[in-house]
């Protein structure tokens, strides 16, 4: 038996399923956690995973956040006459009553009840489907409005601190340890020409102009289950990186993400555009599903934090490129370097189109 096999019988054994385990099964599409299906004889379903120590090096701190959350969730859903059960995560705790299992490894593993008859999609074919995501993760933000957002750990410190990201950019140029810098001049003056970008957000937070909130700082479509019937987002999953933050960056990463239709490495810029029509659904949707939670400043900002996101996500991929491709995988050369480049193209057209972003915001406000 392998120490992989060996772990993952460990982590089986430290949980009580109710019944004898009948199939393990890998699942997932997930770059960090491993993901398995249990199912148990009398076809009980649960999700098995192992927390990635490279990404998350407090596991203690992550569940202590993911129980901390579901339970304020739960019962805010229980209130208001939802379906716990389906519209949250509920953590499985080991035999002992812990959130999570060490195994002799090191490793730690948790479990949460699996949740049937939902599509989780890596991209949205509709206008609706991505909409609909909008909804949910607004609806994140009502649910969560109210949490004492100061009481949870950064799982990843300085996750979504701009400023830093470009330090660290201004570092690995200076550096230069692979000699790849010059590959990428232009890239490089990109990022530094917007500088005073970086501070904005963050200024108006420490102005107290934007408040801090509980964020999910993974808003991917593929973090939300849509119920197979309504097709609406029904619970937000993958919540390792909860943490203290702004509402407009949960907005604005969906956006990065959500509203183009080219691959986040596209070598052909020229296929590489913001979607208008879009960024408008998804603007609705999110506000409809925060309701009245957001401050006017959150909503007038929330083109900034798309910007913002985009932005920070380039000079990490250009980051990375030049220090090697250390952080994020790669499949070919050069493919980080890509990435920052379409990035980059996304953060000009929404330049580019500016006054109409924070016009369709005005109408999706009023």
């Amino acid at each position: 038996m392998t120490i992989a096999e060996q772990t993952l019988h460990e982590a089986l054994d430290a949980f009580d399923f109710g019944a004898a385990v009948a199939e393990v099964v890998r699942a997932g599409q997930g770059h960090i956690n491993d993901t398995f299906r249990i199912r148990t004889v009398d076809g009980r379903l649960f999700t098995l995973q192992r927390i990635n120590p490279v990404a998350f090096k407090r596991p203690d701190h992550v569940m202590e956040n993911i129980l901390g959350v579901t339970e304020y969730l739960r019962e805010k859903i229980r209130r208001a006459g939802g379906d716990p059960a389906r519209e949250s995560l509920q953590v499985v705790r080991d035999r002992n009553g812990n959130a999570f299992f060490t195994g002799s490894a090191g490793d730690a593993w948790r479990v949460f009840r699996f949740i049937s008859d939902v599509d989780c999609l890596q991209s949205a074919s509709t206008a609706e489907q991505f909409a609909a995501s909008g909804r949910a993760f607004g609806r994140f933000q009502s649910l969560l409005d109210g949490y004492p957002a100061d009481t949870l750990h950064e799982t990843i410190p300085r996750f979504h601190d701009t400023e830093d990201r470009l330090a660290k950019l201004k570092t690995a140029v200076a550096e230069d340890r692979l000699g790849r810098a010059r590959d990428c001049g232009e890239e490089i003056a990109f990022a530094l020409r917007r500088e005073p970008d970086c501070s904005k957000a963050l200024d108006a937070m420490r102005a107290g102009i934007l408040p801090l909130r509980v964020t999910h700082n993974d808003t991917k479509l593929n973090n939300v289950l849509l119920d197979k019937k309504t097709g609406e987002g029904i619970c937000i999953i993958d919540l390792d990186t909860v943490m203290p933050g702004l509402s407009i960056y949960d907005f604005g990463d969906s956006i990065r993400f959500g509203a183009n239709h080219c691959a986040e490495d596209e070598t052909d810029l020229s296929k590489v555009s913001l979607d208008l029509d879009l960024f408008a659904a998804y603007t609705a949707a999110f506000l409809e599903g925060s309701g009245h939670t957001l401050t006017e400043k959150e909503v007038e900002y929330l083109p900034w934090g798309a910007k913002l996101m985009t932005l920070e996500c380039g000079i990490r991929f250009l980051t990375d490129y030049l220090e090697g491709d250390v952080y994020f995988r790669t499949s070919r050369p050069g493919q980080n370097l890509d990435r920052a480049r379409t990035q980059f193209k996304l953060v000009s057209d929404m330049e580019a189109h500016w006054d109409e972003l924070s016009a369709i915001v005005n109408n999706a406000a009023k």
